[in-house]
């Protein structure tokens, strides 16, 4: 045991150098994503796109995929996760936030009720191991900010350089979805032009985007259109089945030790698919419009991150007791 208790210390060491050294370069990482998102479209427009069938009536399209690709990107990693020292954010104001229904706008968040069939419980409190804070239900503590984050998802150091959380993770998500789109658009039409760039055709190079240039940005959406599609389709699923991503991993150790005490877990905060999406993109009849997922503007999360919609009847998930929640990301 106690061999298995030094090799366990040392991965652990092994990996808060890891954070550390990943946080360190996070501004790196953050100024290589702008580099490589400019020049994917610098040469998509001048390479790819006179060449499109159509051009002038998909070029608007591809203008707003790029224009939400980089607005999403701009937003996550500016606007902050949400920390439970902070006090709730007013309601954001000009031409970047969106509007919302008409229905909606004198309808105040009370913690009370969100609509007419969503009931809003208060979130339970407690108090966190590692900072001493007490922190509503859903927040974990990240170790590498050591601080809680509300509706805490994880902390990406690569992309963005900071964690994802109850005020950013629908623009972290939004950004996946259009930057799926936007590499498949591009390794699917860019291929002709790449056979070119490598000299295959007989076709000269008139372009001012040098084609290694192009050829790196073409083999990186290929990858990528690949791995940000399984990535982004999993984070809906995670969001249609109401729960983020550190929350997956602790569903599945309740469901344990509520099986071996002869009992189920549920989920509370899943209210089905529908009513999941609506709720964490803030769309409906209550929210938002539908366009707010097409343009790139900011919107309010549906909650202040201490009060959650739940299912009808329960105050908190069946099968976990009061102390056995699991509230730090590397629990």
């Amino acid at each position: 045991m106690s061999c298995a208790r030094f090799v366990f210390r040392c991965f652990r060491s092994l990996e808060r150098l890891g954070d550390r050294l990943t946080g360190a370069a996070g501004p790196v990482f953050v100024t290589l994503g702008i580099i490589l998102l400019s020049t994917g479209a610098i040469c998509f427009f001048e390479v790819i796109q006179p060449s499109m069938p159509l051009r002038w009536l998909l070029a608007p399209i591809c203008i707003l995929i790029v224009l939400n690709l980089s607005a999403h990107y701009f937003y996550v990693c500016t606007i902050s996760p949400g920390f439970v020292d902070e006090p709730p954010r007013m309601p954001g104001k000009g031409l970047l936030w969106a509007k919302k229904r008409q229905t909606a706008r004198n309808r105040a968040l009370a913690g009370v009720r969100w609509s007419e069939d969503v009931q809003l419980t208060r979130a339970s409190v407690s108090q966190c191991r590692r900072c001493a804070l007490m922190r509503p239900e859903r927040s974990h503590h990240c170790r590498i900010c050591n601080r809680c984050v509300l509706k805490y998802d994880h902390h990406c150091p690569v992309r963005i350089n900071q964690c994802v959380g109850l005020y950013n993770e629908r623009h972290f998500v939004l950004f996946l979805v259009y930057l799926s789109i936007a590499t498949l658009c591009y390794a699917i039409s860019g291929w002709p032009r790449a056979m070119d760039a490598l000299g295959w055709n007989d076709e000269p190079w008139t372009y001012y985007s040098p084609p290694v240039a192009f050829l790196l940005v073409y083999i990186l959406s290929v990858v990528l259109s690949l791995a940000v599609t399984i990535m982004v389709t999993w984070h809906i699923w995670g969001i249609a089945s109401g729960e983020t991503s550190v929350e997956s991993q602790d569903h599945e150790h309740y469901r344990k030790v509520a099986k071996d005490r002869g009992e189920t877990f549920i989920n509370s905060f899943d209210l089905g698919k529908r009513k999941n999406l609506e709720l964490f993109f803030n769309i409906g009849t209550d929210g938002y419009p539908l366009y707010t997922l097409l343009l790139p503007l900011k919107i309010e999360p549906y909650t202040d991150g201490r009060h959650w919609a739940r299912r009808a009847g329960f105050e908190r998930h069946p099968g976990v007791r009061e102390g056995e929640e699991l509230t730090d990301d590397d629990e």
